[in-house]
């Protein structure tokens, strides 16, 4: 569809590219400071053991070594995400005991890398070895190990909603029941920057921070909080990221041990994760254990979905119970539901802690509802499809959890993935071992999870030779959201997006903005730099309707120009407006924006409530092949229909639909971290398989517009969504082609072989 706008709506290729492809940008690991002293970290090589006694003197005298620290040096405050009693369960340095193998116990700062490492080795800590315990149900069992000493059976949190109808009222509705159970593993984030953090105390009592992180202005203050000192006294910058996917969303440690360090060796610390640290002691997606029942009619209304599910959670909460939540709000909003049972259990175990991840409990949860649909869809001799497009819900729908659907084209990417994939020939003349699935999904833009607000702000500021710096809190970590918001600004403004350059992600000069994730920025970020061009555009438009002697309402900006409506030719140049500004009257053209979109915090008690302005919907299909030899399941093709609200830059959106369908072919088909006594055995990227190119699929993208109402210009965030249907899809796919339910993730392929082996029997 062609665009009626100049720079929005256009394939424009992105700002950050150049400096990225030619490796011009400076990411954290590159920030180098006179007298920096290199930093790591001493962690546990036991799941589960109390702290009797840590002796650091030996590593102290160590010649090279500037500065050692333990829990002892620190404010002794927990840390997480939620500020609710018993949710901040993380030192930043363990306090009394470890609970996973890769706890953080001790940080060392030396001249060089190898003294640093040296000097971990000289630390001695006596331990007293306590039982672990690794698998969530084992953990809830009387008499399992205690982990955390407020959290009974090892739950850290229990929910139980209701939404709509009790589901027992309509089971006698129903004609059909499907009860099953479905599984996914862990997946490692997998990103290529390793975290790192370097810390810098000025004799003023202040402290910067560069660090690769998703959120600078979270991440102050979580910094604040774990040291105890003022938030004017601390800064963060988030230099250049090499992709984050939530893994780098609340990641602290290294961070507060580099701040610590350089406090007390009195010069700038670094501490860089090695990629061994990265698969071993930083977050990962939750496991999820789901028994799923579905209740319909016999003509395909759905009636109720009943899930029961047990989380693991790993040694620590992190985002653990707001990804719980969602798992089982995410069963509220995509089909028309009368009512919604949801039971949960997110349980401690002596893992590594599961963190935010592309999808957030939606993904592991639709993988169970995708597959159920499937299911009952054959039950009832119904397309996959139809069943869908008969339970889809549409715009300006009121939810069963208290929400409202705003803007909505679920029905339409149903249809556009059927028509571009040739579903009805495909599903009817499946060759051998080759099929298609489908799978929907919906996803959150933005959520107010955590704080009373969900905002951002931005600055412009229109310097006098026409071009514009942007100021703002927005973090680009690879999706392309520099380049969205400089469209928007341009478009606006009427001018080129080359005119403009962007600022971001430094707490002490760009305004608020509270982080990269839940598809936010095009929406929420993107709002705020609209409202701060308008202003900044309406004030220089006063000045040129006085000079034209005409209304500001009758001042057009376009094509770098600045002209009264219907008269192109009346009218200045974009720098010639400004400079008039300038010299008449003294103005420095400037707007200011925020936005904070209309809707409440969520309820984790009730379950109920409108936490999100819009949701994204999307469909897709997968066409798969399997090989009769060895199992192995190769993905051909993914179809995706995705609604954007208004794509405000294909180029991005298509970019994001391959990365994001790559992500989630690795965790169907390649991607589970290896434990053994909870300890990580596929450390590195050779023993941890992702997809490379030889593997990843071609994706065929299609945007579906409905022109949100709220967003700017229409447009929604889509890109953590994209990653939601994969799995079901080809999960889906691979039943079709083979008559085996996949019901774990990621796929085995001995298990495919097996499936093809039973098949053979029954027929033979």
């Amino acid at each position: 569809m062609m665009s009626k706008y100049a720079t929005v709506g256009q394939r424009i290729p992105r700002v950050d590219g150049p400096a990225k492809v030619t490796g011009e940008a400076i990411y954290s690991a590159d920030i180098y400071l006179k007298g920096m002293l290199h930093g790591k970290i001493l962690r546990s090589p036991y799941p589960h053991a109390k702290i009797l006694n840590i002796d650091t003197s030996k590593a102290r005298r160590l010649t090279g070594v500037r500065a050692v620290v333990t829990g002892a040096d620190t404010a002794r405050v927990k840390f997480g995400q939620l500020k609710k009693a018993k949710m901040p369960d993380k030192a930043p340095l363990a306090l009394d005991k470890v609970r996973y193998v890769g706890d953080e116990i001790a940080a060392v700062a030396a001249d060089s890398i190898d003294i640093a490492e040296e000097a971990l080795e000289l630390i001695k800590v006596d331990y007293e070895i306590l039982p672990a315990v690794f698998d969530p149900f084992e953990a809830m069992e009387p008499g399992a190990p205690q982990i955390h000493e407020h959290a009974p059976n090892n739950i850290s949190v229990h929910f139980s909603h209701q939404w709509g109808q009790p589901v027992d009222e309509l089971l006698g509705a129903c004609d059909v029941v499907l009860e099953d159970s479905f599984k996914t593993h862990s997946q490692i984030h997998a990103y290529m920057e390793p975290n790192c953090s370097v810390a810098a105390w000025d004799q003023n009592g202040n402290v910067t921070v560069w660090a690769s992180t998703q959120g600078p202005y979270t991440h102050k203050q979580e910094l604040v909080t774990t040291l105890g000192i003022p938030e004017q006294k601390v800064r963060v910058i988030s230099p250049a990221v090499g992709g984050g996917f939530g893994g780098k969303r609340h990641i602290p440690e290294p961070s507060i041990a580099a701040a610590l360090l350089s406090k007390m060796s009195g010069r700038p610390v670094k501490i860089e994760y090695s990629r061994k640290e990265e698969f071993a002691a930083t977050r990962h997606r939750h496991p999820m254990n789901i028994r799923l029942k579905i209740g319909a009619r016999k003509d395909g209304k759905f009636l109720f979905f009943d899930a029961k599910n047990v989380v693991d959670n790993g040694a620590y909460n992190d985002s653990g119970p707001a990804v719980t939540y969602y798992a089982g709000h995410s069963l509220t909003t995509n089909y028309r539901v009368k009512g919604v049972c949801y039971e949960a259990h997110l349980v401690y175990t002596n893992t590594s802690a599961g963190g935010a991840y592309r999808g957030y409990g939606n993904l592991q949860m639709r993988f169970a509802v995708e597959s159920m649909v499937d299911m009952l869809a054959e039950k009832l001799n119904m397309d996959p499809a139809e069943i869908r497009l008969l339970n889809a819900v549409q715009e300006n729908e009121p939810l069963i959890c208290g929400g409202t659907v705003t803007s909505c084209g679920l029905s339409e990417c149903i249809r556009e993935v059927t028509k571009s994939s040739d579903w009805h020939r495909k599903r009817k003349n499946s060759g051998r071992l080759h099929g298609v699935g489908m799978s929907c999904y919906e996803y959150v833009v933005g959520v107010r999870w955590h704080y009373p607000h969900d905002s951002s702000s931005a600055n412009i500021k229109i310097n006098d030779d026409g071009s514009v710096d942007l100021f703002t809190g927005a973090l680009d970590i690879g999706q392309g959201s520099d380049t969205t918001l400089c469209q928007i600004a341009a478009e606006v403004l009427g001018i080129g997006v080359d005119k403009i350059k962007i600022f971001t992600a430094d707490t002490e000069l760009t305004p608020l903005d509270l982080g990269t994730y839940a598809s936010r920025l095009t929406f929420i970020a993107g709002n705020a730099v609209k409202i701060a061009a308008t202003e900044a555009r309406d004030r220089l438009a006063e000045v040129v309707a006085e000079e034209l002697e005409e209304n500001p309402e009758d001042i057009r900006f376009q094509g770098n120009r600045v002209h009264v409506a219907g008269a192109p030719e009346r009218g200045f140049s974009f720098p010639e407006a400004v400079k008039m500004a300038v010299n008449k009257k003294g103005l420095i053209v400037m707007g200011r924006g925020s936005y904070d979109p209309p809707y409440r915090i969520a309820d984790f008690e009730t379950g109920k409530g409108q936490f999100t302005s819009t949701y994204s919907f999307g469909a897709q299909v997968a066409e798969v092949e399997v090989d009769p030899e060895t199992g192995v399941v190769k993905l051909l093709k993914i179809f995706s229909a995705t609604d954007c609200g208004f794509a405000i830059n294909p180029l991005s959106l298509e970019g994001q639909a391959h990365s994001s369908v790559s992500h989630a072919q690795g965790m169907t088909l390649f991607e589970r971290p290896v434990l053994h006594d909870g300890k990580v055995l596929t450390p590195s990227f050779l023993d941890y398989h992702i997809p490379t190119s030889m593997e990843t699929p071609e994706v065929d993208c299609i945007f579906v517009e409905t022109i949100d109402p709220e967003g700017p210009f229409g447009a929604k965030g889509v890109c953590e969504g994209y990653q939601v249907p994969t799995a079901p899809a080809i999960a889906n796919a691979i039943y079709h082609a083979t008559g085996i339910r996949i019901r774990e993730l990621p796929v085995k392929p001995e298990e495919i072989l097996k499936g093809l082996e039973q098949r053979k029997q029954r027929k033979g």
